[in-house]
């Protein structure tokens, strides 16, 4: 389906791409810290399952309607800023999220988790964007199904993200481990939680450029 010198040059983009910081990062990041790093990791699988979604979307050709109705484009926007400030509340008014939960509701918060990390990624127009800038200079119609050839690609690139972001996990995960049980350490996360969700909403809106 793929040439080998085609999978490593999407490859090298993607760990040029998955390494340099962005909101998906930021927001591992402050998982990782907040709440350890198993909740940095599943919100890292909700990010990377709604890029599965954006892989869809674009083998179907609902990415091109972000640039053909640019009204698309800033309802999908608004909708994840609002999303995002939704979090950020949750966040600051939360008691005692980050105490170390039973197994029951352990398992219920990083369903949460996820489903967060999923929504949020789904809700931002410019990864869709993302995947239709770069998707299309590696696929050829002449190689295959389309659908199969975008399934690969997003499986590449979020199988490289697993291994950048692992490390974040893994660093930011670790400053959590020193301060565990510290009930000023797991107020402030908190804080730093709902901020990093306030500045994701408000790059949002922001950057508008596409």
């Amino acid at each position: 389906m793929f040439e080998a010198e085609t999978l490593l040059v999407f490859a090298l983009a993607c760990l040029a791409l998955t390494a340099t910081p962005g909101p998906d990062m930021l927001l591992i990041a402050a998982r990782s810290v907040a709440q350890g790093r198993m909740a940095g990791f599943v919100t890292y699988l909700g990010v990377a399952a709604g890029s599965f979604c954006h892989a869809l979307f674009l083998a179907l050709g609902l990415s091109q309607l972000f640039l053909a109705v640019p009204y698309a484009y800033d309802l999908v926007r608004y909708l994840g800023a609002a999303y995002l400030m939704y979090l950020a509340w949750q966040a600051f008014t939360a008691r005692n999220s980050f105490a170390m939960p039973q197994a029951e509701a352990q398992k219920r918060r990083l369903l949460v988790i996820f489903r967060q990390g999923f929504v949020t990624n789904l809700l931002n127009p410019k990864v869709a964007l993302f995947f239709l800038a770069l998707f299309p200079q590696f696929l050829d119609p002449a190689a295959g199904a389309i659908g199969l050839q975008v399934l690969v690609l997003a499986t590449i690139l979020n199988v490289i993200g697993l291994m950048t972001n692992g490390a974040v996990i893994l660093l930011a995960g670790s400053l959590r481990s020193f301060a565990t049980g510290a009930q000023a350490f797991a107020t402030w996360s908190r804080y730093i939680l709902g901020s990093v969700f306030c500045a994701l909403a408000a790059r949002l809106l922001i950057e508008s450029e596409r």
